[in-house]
């Protein structure tokens, strides 16, 4: 179990500087976008687009990027392994990691060598579990805070009482 759990936190760190320091600027996009829009029914424009879209840092982006990705899929393209990679990479962006696990699992029972869809898939099970750590965390703080509160509301009125 240790060495699954360091693999999947260096696979998180990994994928987390890759995917900084891929992020595409206004001017890429703004490039795709209007060669996209000349050629409508060209899908290998349309994948580098939604591609470049699924490595943005804006949420509409990213989701927008999914949408594109998962047409291409169902409409058939040609390189459909690609365009799950590039859906699941938006949805792990947004923070959908259960989508993203179910995605790279997916990739993984066609195509079980491929390191980028294992790479995700590790890092998308980390990004969970931390996920989770961070929500029990905060409702044991909201709870604290609420037994506290509690705890002064009758120290309170139980002053108040005595005075009576």
């Amino acid at each position: 179990m240790g060495h699954t759990n360091t693999r999947q936190k260096q696979a998180k760190e990994e994928l987390d500087n890759k995917l900084r320091l891929s992020t595409p600027t206004r001017e890429l996009l703004e490039e795709l976008a209007i060669e996209c829009s000349k050629n409508t029914n060209d899908q290998a424009a349309s994948f580098q687009y939604a591609f470049a879209l699924s490595k943005s840092s804006v949420p509409s982006e990213l989701r927008y990027a999914v949408t594109i990705l998962d047409g291409l899929v169902n409409n058939g393209y040609d390189f459909q392994v690609d365009a799950m990679y590039g859906a699941a990479t938006a949805l792990y962006l947004l923070g959908d990691f259960q989508e993203v696990r179910d995605r790279c699992e997916a990739i993984l029972r066609s195509h079980p060598d491929s390191r980028v869809a294992k790479e995700l898939h590790l890092a998308a099970i980390e990004s969970d579990e931390q996920q989770q750590i961070e929500q029990a965390k905060k409702m044991a703080r909201n709870g604290m805070i609420a037994a506290t509160a509690v705890g002064i509301g009758a120290a309170a009125l139980s002053l108040l009482l005595k005075k009576h």
